[in-house]
Formats: C-alpha cells, structure tokens, sequence
C-alpha cells in the first residue's frame, strides 16, 4: 500500500467514487510509465492490476488521471 499525501486531495475528491469507498484511476510517472487500473482508498494506492506489489514511491507520480475502469 502507498499512502499519499493531502497534495492529492483535491485531484481525488473533485471525482466521484468508482465504487463505495474507493476509486480507480490511470498513474503517470515522471519517468513516462503509465499505471492503468490503479485503486485508491482512502488516499492510499492498495493495489494495481498485474502488480504484486506498488512498484514506484509518491516522488514519482507526476499526474493522476481518475478513469473509473474495471479494477480487475
């Protein structure tokens, strides 16, 4: 899980929820990596499709795109 930080905020909350509770949005990273089917609850990144585990830090998140896709 990766908890991120209030900056984040307000990209989140100006979308409405995929499903109760959580959201699921695209990730691009600084390095130009993009995430689909990225599922955060909570202000926190739980899980992503066909990742075992997160594999970047919050430092390299350059935007957050809320697409409301099938999470699985």
């Amino acid at each position: 899980m990766l908890n991120l930080s209030p900056k984040w905020a307000p990209v989140l909350g100006a979308e409405p929820e995929t499903g109760m509770g959580y959201q699921v949005a695209t990730v691009h990273l600084e390095d130009g990596r993009v995430f689909d089917r990225v599922v955060i609850v909570g202000g926190a990144i739980t899980s992503i499709r066909g990742e075992s585990r997160i594999p970047f830090d919050e430092s390299e998140i350059r935007r957050i795109v809320v697409t409301h896709d099938t999470p699985d």
